[in-house]
C-alpha cells in the first residue's frame, strides 16, 4: 500500500511531462505545418494561374489549340504574362501597329548596334544564319551567297496579321532594287509554338509552305521567305520587340549592324526614307 502511494505522484509527474511534450509536438506538427502548407498551396495556385494565363495568351495570339510550350525561365515567363495579348491588341487599335515612326536618316555606323544572329529555315529544309555578314555563314552544307550583300532588309513577322504591314515595305524595296546584286531581302516568319517546332510537324509545315510558295523571278533581287522556329524571347528582348501583332523592318549593313528600322504599315515618306538609306549603304566603302 505504501509503495502504491509512492507511485501515484510519480505517475502524475510522468503524465504532466508527456502532456507538455505532446503540446509542443502539436505546435510543431499541426500549427506550423498547416501555415506552411497554406503558403505552399497559395504559391502553387499562383504558379498554375500564371501558367494558364500564359497559355491562354498563346491561344488568342494565333495558336489554334491548347498546346504546351517549352518552359521559360521565371524572368521570361513574368515578362510574357505582364505584357499580355490584350496589351498588344490595345496598342494595335490605338495606332494600327505603328508603334514608332521609322528612321528618317541612316543611323551612323559608329552608333549602330549589331543585329542579333539567329537561325532560319527555307521551305526545302535548308538552314541559314542571319544576318549575312561573312562568307562562312551558311550551315548544313549550303553554299554561301555570291558576294557579301552591302544592304539587307530583314522583315520580321510574329503573327500572320502583320503580313500586310511587311508587304507595304518589301514590295517597294523589290521594285527599287530588282536588278541589284548587292542587296538582299528576307521575310522571316517566327514560329514559337512548341507543337509546331517538333521535328515531324516542322517538316510537314515546311513542305506545305514549299507548295504554296515559289513564283520564280528573273530579277537579281528576290523575296526570300524563311522561317525561324523556337522560343524567341531573348531575341525579341535584344531588339526591344514587345508587340507581336505588328511588323518590324530592319535595314542591315554588310557588317550586320542596324542602320535603319521601321514598324507597322509603311507610309510613302517612310518608304522614300528606306530606299534612300539603302542607296547610301550601297555607296559605303
Amino acid at each position: 500500500m505504501f509503495g502504491l502511494k509512492r507511485l501515484v505522484p510519480h505517475a502524475c509527474s510522468i503524465r504532466a511531462s508527456l502532456t507538455m511534450q505532446l503540446s509542443v509536438y502539436e505546435d510543431k506538427f499541426l500549427v506550423f505545418p498547416s501555415q506552411h502548407l497554406a503558403q505552399l498551396t497559395s504559391n502553387r495556385f499562383l504558379d498554375i494561374y500564371q501558367g494558364w494565363c500564359f497559355r491562354l495568351r498563346l491561344i488568342f495570339s494565333g495558336v489554334c489549340s491548347l498546346e504546351i510550350k517549352q518552359p521559360l525561365r521565371k524572368s521570361a515567363l513574368g515578362y510574357e504574362i505582364n505584357r499580355g495579348y490584350f496589351a498588344d491588341m490595345s496598342e494595335l487599335k490605338q495606332h494600327g501597329g505603328k508603334i514608332a515612326a521609322a528612321n528618317k536618316i541612316l543611323i551612323p555606323a559608329m552608333a549602330a548596334v549589331k543585329f542579333p544572329e539567329f537561325e532560319v529555315s527555307y521551305s526545302d529544309g535548308k538552314t541559314l544564319k542571319l544576318p549575312i555578314k561573312s562568307d562562312v555563314n551558311v550551315i548544313e552544307g549550303n553554299s554561301s551567297p555570291s558576294g557579301l550583300p552591302m544592304a539587307t532588309l530583314l522583315c520580321l513577322s510574329f503573327r500572320a496579321n502583320s503580313q500586310a504591314m511587311i508587304d507595304s515595305w518589301s514590295a517597294s524595296f523589290l521594285n527599287a532594287f530588282s536588278s541589284s546584286n548587292n542587296v538582299q531581302l528576307y521575310e522571316v516568319s517566327f514560329i514559337d509554338s512548341w507543337f509546331l517546332c517538333r521535328n515531324p510537324i516542322k517538316k510537314l509545315l515546311l513542305r506545305l509552305m514549299r507548295k504554296s510558295s515559289g513564283n520564280a523571278q528573273n530579277d537579281s533581287l528576290q523575296r526570300q521567305i524563311v522561317y525561324s522556329f523556337g522560343d524567341h524571347y531573348y531575341f525579341r528582348k535584344e531588339l526591344k520587340i514587345l508587340n507581336l501583332l505588328t511588323g518590324y523592318v530592319f535595314l542591315v549593313d554588310k557588317l550586320g549592324r542596324i542602320r535603319w528600322q521601321g514598324f507597322g504599315l509603311a507610309t510613302q515618306e517612310e518608304v522614300s526614307s528606306l530606299l534612300s538609306c539603302a542607296s547610301l549603304l550601297l555607296e559605303e566603302k
